[in-house]
C-alpha cells in the first residue's frame, strides 16, 4: 500500500516536471516568438512592419518639408514686403524664386506674376485676375502640404484591425494546438497566445504614432493655410493701394 502511494507520488512528480519543462520550451524573445508564429500570423506581422516603415518615411518627409517651408518663409516675408514697399516688383519676384520651398513664396509668386503679365497696371481686372491666381496657387500648395497625410490616416485607422486579425489567428492557432496535443496545459497554447498578443501590441505600436503624427501635421497644414490666406489678402490690399495712386 505504501509502495503504491510512493509510486503514485513519483509518477505525479515526473508528470509535473515534464509539464513545466514543456512550458519552459516556449521562448518569449523576438526570435522565439517569430518561430512559434504560424505563417498567417507572420504575414500579419510583415504587413504591420511595412506599414510602420511607410509611416516613418512619411513622418520624416513631412517634418523636413514643413521645417524648410517655415524657415524659408520667415526669411522671405520681410524681404518681399520691403521690395513691394519700394515698388520693386521684379525684385520681389526674384526673392520669391530664391525661396522655392516656402509656401508663402509659391503663393505670392503666382499673384505677382499674374500682375506683371497684365502689364503691371493696377486696374480692377488685373486685381481680380491676380486674386484668382492666388486662389489657384493656394489650392496647389495646400495639396502639396497634405501629401502623404492620407497614408498616416489610413495606417492609423487600419493597423489596430490588422493586429486584431493577427490576434484572432493566434487564438485559433492556440485552440488547434489544444486539439492536436489533446491537452489544455499552458505549454500547449503558449505559442498561439503569444503570437496573438504580439500582433495586437504591434498593431497598436504602429497605429498610435501614425495617429499622433497625422494630427500634428494636420495642425501645421491648417496654420500654413492661415498664413497663405493672410499673405494673399495683404497682396491684394497692396494692389488696391497701387490702383488708387
Amino acid at each position: 500500500m505504501i509502495l503504491a502511494q510512493l509510486a503514485h507520488i513519483a509518477s505525479h512528480t515526473v508528470n509535473s516536471l515534464a509539464f513545466f519543462q514543456d512550458e519552459q520550451t516556449v521562448s518569449f524573445s523576438p526570435l522565439g516568438l517569430w518561430q512559434h508564429m504560424a505563417w498567417a500570423a507572420r504575414t500579419i506581422a510583415i504587413i504591420l512592419f511595412i506599414e510602420s516603415i511607410w509611416s516613418l518615411a512619411v513622418m520624416i518627409d513631412r517634418y523636413l518639408y514643413f521645417s524648410a517651408a517655415r524657415k524659408q518663409s520667415r526669411e522671405f516675408a520681410p524681404k518681399v514686403a520691403g521690395a513691394l514697399k519700394d515698388s520693386k516688383l521684379e525684385e520681389a519676384i526674384k526673392i520669391a524664386d530664391r525661396n522655392k520651398k516656402s509656401h508663402l513664396a509659391e503663393v505670392v509668386t503666382a499673384g505677382l506674376q499674374e500682375f506683371r503679365a497684365s502689364g503691371g497696371v493696377a486696374s480692377e481686372a488685373t486685381i481680380e485676375s491676380s486674386g484668382r491666381a492666388l486662389e489657384r496657387s493656394e489650392a496647389i500648395v495646400h495639396a502639396k502640404l497634405k501629401r502623404g497625410l492620407s497614408v498616416l490616416a489610413t495606417i492609423g485607422s487600419t493597423a489596430p484591425f490588422v493586429g486584431l486579425l493577427g490576434t484572432v489567428i493566434g487564438i485559433l492557432h492556440a485552440f488547434d494546438q489544444i486539439a492536436t496535443q489533446k491537452t489544455s496545459g499552458i505549454g500547449a497554447v503558449a505559442g498561439g497566445i503569444s503570437e496573438a498578443l504580439v500582433t495586437t501590441a504591434f498593431g497598436l505600436l504602429v497605429a498610435i504614432p501614425a495617429v499622433m503624427a497625422f494630427n500634428y501635421f494636420t495642425g501645421r497644414v491648417e496654420a500654413f493655410d492661415v498664413e497663405m490666406d493672410n499673405s494673399s489678402s495683404e497682396l491684394i490690399d497692396y494692389f488696391i493701394k497701387q490702383s488708387r495712386r
